[in-house]
């Protein structure tokens, strides 16, 4: 009985911190934690309405994300790429969902496109919603799905760590309505890719997109769009 009320309160938990973990994932992604930024431990307990321990724990689960940084006598930050950071980011990405997108090609199930194909659907209505939140929610779906659609392992947990660090910049590039525009464009010419069974394409346009994400991310970085300057405290 006592094995059982500790598996229980265990799962709990466990339950709760990935709870809170998402919580601050969003507010990672949307920027309402800014890049840079110290997380306050004390401020998120009474936003989120929870303790310590388990805010700690879904901190921990971020910075192995890489959504966080825990630094020395910091604690936990925000994290912040700079130019450098985005260009050696960015190309390799490029390269781990054109690859996902070629293997996926070959290796994805009816169920998985026919699946794929209803998420740009929703996504395609929170674009013409104008629900930035909601499509770039469906959106990372869609990309996560192509590279589960591959197959390999290895490669599944390789692009889950290096997107995680760039899941910010993403979300920021469509709040210009001409860039989100050709994203859109560009994930309709997925779906058909990947109903073709088109590896080449696949690969070609995932790798396109992600070079326009790029691109997108050093104009805002440069023109100071992304890191507001911090007043001195």
């Amino acid at each position: 009985m006592v094995e059982v009320v500790h598996e229980v309160a265990h799962v709990f938990s466990l339950s709760l911190h990935d709870r809170v973990a998402a919580r601050l994932r969003t507010m990672l992604i949307e920027g309402q934690l800014a890049p840079g930024a110290k997380l306050n431990e004390r401020e998120l307990c009474e936003q989120l309405h929870v303790s310590r321990t388990p805010l700690r724990e879904a901190i921990k689960l971020l910075a192995a994300e890489g959504l966080v940084d825990l630094l020395p006598n910091r604690g936990a930050v925000a994290v912040k790429l700079d130019e450098d950071d985005v260009m050696h980011t960015f190309e390799l990405l490029a390269m781990l969902e054109g690859m996902s997108g070629e293997l996926a090609a070959q290796r994805i199930t009816d169920e998985e496109r026919t699946e794929i194909r209803a998420l740009h659907f929703e996504m395609l209505a929170c674009h013409a919603r104008r629900d930035l939140s909601g499509y770039y929610r469906i959106n990372a779906n869609i990309h996560r799905a192509i590279n589960v659609a591959a197959r390999n392992p290895v490669l599944a947990s390789t692009y889950a760590s290096v997107n995680a660090r760039v899941q910010s910049l993403r979300f920021r590039t469509n709040q210009d309505d001409r860039k989100w525009q050709t994203a859109v464009k560009e994930h309709g010419t997925m779906i058909e890719a990947l109903d073709a069974r088109d590896g080449a394409a696949l690969r070609h346009v995932l790798i396109v997109h992600l070079h326009h994400k790029r691109d997108s991310v050093l104009a805002l970085l440069r023109a100071g769009e992304i890191y507001p300057v911090m007043a001195a405290s």
